[in-house]
Protein backbone atom coordinates (compact mmCIF):
# COMPACT_ATOMS: atom_id res chain seq x y z
CA UNK A 1 0.00 0.00 0.00
CA UNK A 2 1.40 3.39 -0.90
CA UNK A 3 1.80 5.96 2.11
CA UNK A 4 1.96 9.39 1.87
CA UNK A 5 2.54 12.31 4.45
CA UNK A 6 -0.41 14.60 4.33
CA UNK A 7 1.70 17.72 3.03
CA UNK A 8 3.11 14.94 0.32
CA UNK A 9 -0.54 14.12 -0.64
CA UNK A 10 -1.88 17.68 -0.75
CA UNK A 11 0.99 18.74 -2.93
CA UNK A 12 0.53 15.69 -5.45
CA UNK A 13 -3.19 15.61 -5.23
CA UNK A 14 -3.19 19.88 -5.90
CA UNK A 15 -0.71 18.79 -8.92
CA UNK A 16 -2.83 16.58 -10.28
CA UNK A 17 -5.52 18.32 -10.10
CA UNK A 18 -4.05 21.16 -11.97
CA UNK A 19 -3.34 18.25 -14.88
CA UNK A 20 -6.32 16.84 -14.68
CA UNK A 21 -5.14 13.71 -13.08
CA UNK A 22 -7.10 13.62 -10.01
CA UNK A 23 -10.98 15.02 -10.03
CA UNK A 24 -12.77 16.74 -6.85
CA UNK A 25 -13.86 14.92 -4.11
CA UNK A 26 -17.25 13.19 -5.50
CA UNK A 27 -21.08 14.37 -4.09
CA UNK A 28 -23.46 11.98 -2.54
CA UNK A 29 -24.50 12.01 -5.15
CA UNK A 30 -21.45 11.09 -7.62
CA UNK A 31 -19.68 8.00 -5.88
CA UNK A 32 -16.18 7.32 -6.96
CA UNK A 33 -15.65 3.44 -7.87
CA UNK A 34 -13.06 2.39 -5.63
CA UNK A 35 -11.60 -0.81 -7.24
CA UNK A 36 -9.22 -1.92 -4.58
CA UNK A 37 -6.72 -1.63 -7.03
CA UNK A 38 -3.67 0.87 -6.93
CA UNK A 39 -2.94 2.15 -10.73
CA UNK A 40 0.14 3.84 -10.91
CA UNK A 41 3.46 4.72 -13.25
CA UNK A 42 5.37 7.51 -14.23
CA UNK A 43 4.55 10.87 -16.24
CA UNK A 44 7.02 13.33 -18.10
CA UNK A 45 5.76 17.29 -17.84
CA UNK A 46 6.37 19.25 -20.85
CA UNK A 47 10.20 20.18 -19.55
CA UNK A 48 11.31 16.62 -19.17
CA UNK A 49 10.64 15.77 -15.79
CA UNK A 50 9.02 12.77 -14.54
CA UNK A 51 6.33 12.20 -11.77
CA UNK A 52 5.39 9.40 -10.11
CA UNK A 53 1.54 8.51 -10.07
CA UNK A 54 -0.74 6.22 -8.10
CA UNK A 55 -4.41 6.43 -8.48
CA UNK A 56 -6.66 4.27 -5.67
CA UNK A 57 -9.81 5.34 -7.30
CA UNK A 58 -10.48 7.89 -4.88
CA UNK A 59 -8.00 10.29 -4.83
CA UNK A 60 -5.07 10.80 -7.15
CA UNK A 61 -1.41 11.34 -5.80
CA UNK A 62 1.69 12.82 -7.75
CA UNK A 63 5.25 13.82 -6.66
CA UNK A 64 8.66 14.28 -8.36
CA UNK A 65 10.51 11.10 -8.98
CA UNK A 66 13.83 12.48 -7.33
CA UNK A 67 17.62 11.07 -7.81
CA UNK A 68 18.30 9.35 -4.31
CA UNK A 69 21.80 10.79 -4.22
CA UNK A 70 21.38 14.22 -4.94
CA UNK A 71 17.39 14.69 -4.20
CA UNK A 72 17.04 16.61 -7.49
CA UNK A 73 14.28 15.94 -9.56
CA UNK A 74 14.97 13.32 -12.73
CA UNK A 75 14.40 14.71 -15.79
CA UNK A 76 14.76 14.01 -19.15
CA UNK A 77 16.66 15.78 -22.22
CA UNK A 78 14.33 16.09 -24.92
CA UNK A 79 14.80 17.86 -28.35
CA UNK A 80 12.47 17.58 -31.59
CA UNK A 81 14.19 14.74 -33.65
CA UNK A 82 11.55 14.36 -36.60
CA UNK A 83 9.85 16.49 -38.47
CA UNK A 84 8.30 14.63 -40.83
CA UNK A 85 6.06 16.03 -44.06
CA UNK A 86 2.99 14.43 -43.83
CA UNK A 87 2.50 14.28 -47.45
CA UNK A 88 5.25 11.49 -47.48
CA UNK A 89 3.46 9.36 -45.04
CA UNK A 90 -0.17 9.93 -45.63
CA UNK A 91 -2.52 10.14 -48.62
CA UNK A 92 -4.25 13.52 -48.95
CA UNK A 93 -7.27 13.86 -46.24
CA UNK A 94 -5.96 10.46 -44.98
CA UNK A 95 -4.45 8.96 -41.20
CA UNK A 96 -3.88 5.66 -43.26
CA UNK A 97 0.12 5.65 -43.78
CA UNK A 98 1.64 4.38 -46.92
CA UNK A 99 4.04 1.33 -47.25
CA UNK A 100 6.75 3.75 -48.05
CA UNK A 101 6.04 6.28 -44.75
CA UNK A 102 5.18 3.22 -42.27
CA UNK A 103 8.43 1.78 -43.42
CA UNK A 104 10.27 5.15 -42.70
CA UNK A 105 8.86 5.53 -39.78
CA UNK A 106 9.70 1.67 -38.51
CA UNK A 107 13.51 2.41 -39.26
CA UNK A 108 13.26 5.67 -37.60
CA UNK A 109 11.84 4.32 -34.01
CA UNK A 110 14.31 0.81 -34.35
CA UNK A 111 16.66 3.32 -34.14
CA UNK A 112 16.04 6.16 -32.74
CA UNK A 113 17.64 5.16 -29.37
CA UNK A 114 15.10 7.42 -27.27
CA UNK A 115 13.80 6.18 -23.49
CA UNK A 116 10.60 7.93 -24.90
CA UNK A 117 8.92 9.91 -27.74
CA UNK A 118 5.96 12.19 -28.04
CA UNK A 119 4.38 12.63 -31.24
CA UNK A 120 2.85 15.86 -32.30
CA UNK A 121 0.68 15.90 -35.49
CA UNK A 122 -0.21 19.02 -37.29
CA UNK A 123 -2.69 20.28 -40.54
CA UNK A 124 -2.97 23.07 -42.71
CA UNK A 125 -5.86 25.29 -42.76
CA UNK A 126 -7.74 24.20 -45.69
CA UNK A 127 -10.55 22.37 -43.68
CA UNK A 128 -12.24 23.51 -40.57
CA UNK A 129 -10.60 23.66 -36.91
CA UNK A 130 -12.57 20.78 -35.91
CA UNK A 131 -11.68 18.55 -38.74
CA UNK A 132 -8.45 19.74 -38.43
CA UNK A 133 -7.77 18.77 -34.69
CA UNK A 134 -9.14 15.17 -36.04
CA UNK A 135 -7.14 14.49 -38.46
CA UNK A 136 -3.86 15.01 -37.00
CA UNK A 137 -5.16 13.34 -33.57
CA UNK A 138 -5.71 10.43 -35.94
CA UNK A 139 -2.31 10.95 -37.96
CA UNK A 140 -0.50 11.40 -34.86
CA UNK A 141 -2.14 7.85 -33.24
CA UNK A 142 -1.36 6.19 -36.85
CA UNK A 143 2.54 7.70 -36.46
CA UNK A 144 2.18 6.07 -32.56
CA UNK A 145 1.23 3.15 -33.59
CA UNK A 146 4.28 2.07 -35.25
CA UNK A 147 6.46 3.26 -32.66
CA UNK A 148 4.81 0.99 -30.14
CA UNK A 149 4.87 -2.17 -32.81
CA UNK A 150 8.58 -1.74 -32.81
CA UNK A 151 8.81 -1.57 -28.94
CA UNK A 152 9.32 2.45 -28.88
CA UNK A 153 7.80 3.97 -25.63
CA UNK A 154 5.21 6.97 -26.73
CA UNK A 155 4.61 9.28 -23.67
CA UNK A 156 1.88 11.19 -25.37
CA UNK A 157 0.06 11.74 -28.58
CA UNK A 158 -1.22 14.90 -29.48
CA UNK A 159 -3.11 16.34 -32.49
CA UNK A 160 -2.81 20.07 -32.99
CA UNK A 161 -4.39 20.83 -36.18
CA UNK A 162 -3.98 24.09 -37.33
CA UNK A 163 -3.40 26.11 -34.34
CA UNK A 164 0.70 25.85 -34.64
CA UNK A 165 1.73 26.91 -38.06
CA UNK A 166 5.10 27.22 -39.10
CA UNK A 167 4.39 29.18 -42.00
CA UNK A 168 2.06 31.10 -43.86
CA UNK A 169 -1.14 29.33 -44.95
CA UNK A 170 -1.60 31.72 -47.74
CA UNK A 171 0.57 29.79 -50.21
CA UNK A 172 0.93 26.42 -51.04
CA UNK A 173 4.53 26.51 -50.42
CA UNK A 174 3.54 27.49 -46.71
CA UNK A 175 0.66 24.86 -46.27
CA UNK A 176 3.16 21.99 -47.38
CA UNK A 177 5.51 22.71 -44.56
CA UNK A 178 2.36 22.86 -41.84
CA UNK A 179 1.28 19.82 -43.06
CA UNK A 180 3.84 17.55 -40.62
CA UNK A 181 4.41 15.27 -37.75
CA UNK A 182 6.83 16.09 -35.36
CA UNK A 183 8.89 13.29 -32.76
CA UNK A 184 10.09 14.74 -29.91
CA UNK A 185 12.47 12.48 -28.27
CA UNK A 186 13.32 11.78 -24.58
CA UNK A 187 16.76 10.82 -23.73
CA UNK A 188 18.65 10.27 -20.33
Amino acid sequence: MLRFSKAMRLIAYTTCCAFGLASAPATAQQQPQVTGKIEWGVWVDDDGCMHWWADGGVEGYMVPRRNPETGKPVCLKKNTCLVENTDTLFATDSAHLTAPGRARLEQFFRSGGAFGYAIYGHTDSRASDEYNIDLSKRRAAAVATVARSVGASVEREIGYGERQPVASNATAAGMQQNRRVEVVCYRW
